[in-house]
């Protein structure tokens, strides 16, 4: 028996279902079923909720996510084999597990969640993490679908997430999360906890969505954060010449021309971005 429930220990689900992780998958599984329990309780109460999960392999975190009180998991595999283990979990809990076999890079999540409150919590597989989290934070609809995102990702990429002006791993992710996002390490986690262990640390990121971020066109943000982070050790001046009259972009913006892109809070790459579209719209 398990620490929270009467389902098989993971390992043993490993070894019957011949679920040999694959490093093209980014699958690194998650086996200590308290620790799986420790991030979905960083997901805040789950009563009523329904969770969207991303990859959950042997189903050691879907398991957490239920016996944590999920009203109903979304599980999106794309593995063909783990749907065998998922199945018996969903036989465990009636009624409150949907396994979606698929690409969670084209899933329709926000019409699997349904009408009610969803949240996002994953161990999310690492060859795809960063490339969902944009897709969530920058998607045209906003406020979204999820009211939180409890996500795994390699410490690395946490730290480049949360990172605001001054901090080294500042950057385009920085100012993207932190204009629609409050974002947080909740904790760490060492790669002995996976199966196979990876050569690196993990961090558990916790992101609550801001109701109403500054006004600004995702394109447009992304766009500028391109060219002043591109070169991000020369000033501004020059590292946005290739946006159009740089001196004119960075007046109309309020900021200084000397400044480096390491240097300039979310707001500022907002004001940025909105004078960018605003001389495009004019010499259209």
């Amino acid at each position: 028996m398990s620490a929270i429930d009467d389902l098989p220990p993971l390992r043993d689900v490993l070894r019957k279902h011949d679920l040999i992780p694959k490093k093209a998958l980014g699958q690194n599984f998650l086996l200590d079923l308290n620790l799986t329990a420790r991030i979905a309780r960083a997901g805040g109460r789950l009563a009523g909720v329904t969770v969207v999960e991303v990859g959950p392999g042997p189903g050691g975190l879907t398991r957490a996510l239920l016996a944590e009180g999920a009203a109903k998991v979304v599980a999106i595999e794309k593995d063909h084999r783990a749907i065998a283990a998922l199945d018996e979990i969903a036989a465990r809990y009636p009624g409150r597990l949907e396994i979606v076999e698929g690409d969670a890079l084209e899933v329709d999540m926000a019409r699997l969640a349904g009408d009610g409150p969803a949240r996002i919590i994953a161990n999310l597989p690492y060859n795809v993490a960063t490339p969902l989290l944009t897709g969530w934070v920058g998607a045209a609809q906003w406020p979204p679908f999820w009211d939180g995102l409890t996500l795994m990702f390699q410490r690395e990429v946490a730290e480049r997430i949360v990172a605001g002006p001054g901090d080294d791993a500042y950057g385009r992710l920085g100012v993207l999360c932190g204009w629609r996002c409050e974002a947080r390490i909740a904790f760490d986690v060492g790669p002995q906890a996976f199966t196979p262990p990876p050569k690196v640390t993990s961090s558990v990121v916790r992101l609550t969505p801001r109701p109403d971020p500054l006004p600004c066109s995702v394109k447009a943000l992304e766009t500028v954060t391109q060219a002043a982070f591109g070169q991000r050790r020369k000033m501004l001046r020059q590292s946005l010449k290739s946006l159009g009259d740089a001196a004119a972009l960075l007046e109309a913006a309020g900021l200084e021309p000397t400044r480096r892109a390491e240097e300039i809070p979310v707001d500022g790459f907002v004001a940025l971005a909105n004078a960018w579209e605003a001389a495009r719209k004019t010499s259209a």
